[in-house]
């Protein structure tokens, strides 16, 4: 029989079993150490996910094993994890909804992370305290480097971006992927201009300027050696991995929030490659780089481009 532990974290109790399971066999990390991450980055993570219907991705037999993408909360699931029911337009599974859970506490982190859940994916957008979802509160761009290119190009191709955004008064904050790429998040709140068309022109305006560099097209033929911008990453049934989130690579990586000096700076694609450890450190020095993209603006504004 697994292990089992029973756990109260506040005032929820939970049982966390198969502690010891390694997750990443290249690295000897264990589901234990999987949840340690997850407690300890909670304060600076969960300002990110709160609010926000969740999707993960599952391991249950570590990073070399199949895994499997949820949306629909597990139905043993504590009740006490908040729950919203949202429609599932274009559902591959033919559902008129789907209850997704949201994460708005450390016991609900944690419950996932003793699911074997590494990743956590979320949309730009929040449920308000019925569950019905809110204008995006967000925009992304998310950077995708086309081989031979590397995260290297992403922060070139993340510099010109920032210059664009500048110019429309609008603010941008970087992170890694965790994999191979990079994201530049924009607040949003309180904004009235749709932000998939925005990231579309944003991210055409910069393939016309630097169209040897750069793309917005999602034809892969057209990605050798250039940063694909995904301004597709803003629809609403789209989510993006979550600030701080384990990403499920032989070794453990984790999408990483970065200054902007670390993108001017970047030469070698291992500077921007993090893992748990990098991570704690960084937030024990930093704090939540990424902490006014999680906050709520007041509205009005520039317009957009």
């Amino acid at each position: 029989m697994a292990d089992r532990h029973r756990v109260r974290i506040g005032d929820r109790e939970l049982t966390l079993t198969n502690l010891g399971k390694v997750l990443y066999p290249g690295h000897g990390f264990a589901k234990a150490e999987v949840i340690d991450y997850y407690s300890r980055v909670a304060p600076v993570m969960l300002p990110h996910l709160r609010g926000r219907p969740l999707t993960v991705k599952r391991y249950p037999e570590g990073v070399g094993a199949p895994f499997f993408f949820e949306k629909n909360r597990p139905a043993h699931t504590p009740a006490w994890v908040r729950t919203v029911r949202l429609p599932a337009p274009g559902s591959t599974k033919n559902r008129d909804t789907i209850d997704f859970a949201v994460v708005d506490d450390l016991p609900s982190l944690v419950y996932f992370a003793g699911l074997a859940a590494l990743e956590f994916h979320t949309p730009m957008w929040r449920v308000d305290a019925a569950g019905r979802p809110l204008p995006p509160d967000l925009m992304v761009f998310d950077l995708d480097p086309g081989p031979p290119a590397t995260v290297t190009e992403c922060c070139r191709v993340a510099i010109h971006l920032r210059e664009v955004l500048a110019e429309h008064g609008l603010t941008g904050f970087p992170k890694t992927s965790g994999n191979k790429g990079m994201q530049v998040y924009v607040p949003w709140e309180g904004r009235a201009e749709d932000t998939s068309e925005v990231a579309r022109a944003v991210a055409e305006l910069l393939a016309g300027m630097r169209p040897g560099q750069i793309v917005s097209k999602m034809a892969k033929r057209l990605r050798p050696g250039k940063v694909f911008i995904d301004w597709s990453q803003n629809n609403p049934a789209k989510t993006t991995v979550t600030p701080y989130s384990l990403r499920a690579n032989p070794d453990p990586t984790v999408s990483t929030p970065i200054t902007w000096a670390e993108v001017e700076a970047c030469e070698d694609p291992r500077e921007l490659v993090f893992t748990p450890d990098d991570v704690l450190r960084r937030v024990t020095e930093h704090g939540d780089l990424m902490a006014s993209s999680a906050t709520p603006r007041p509205s009005g504004g520039a317009q957009g481009p």
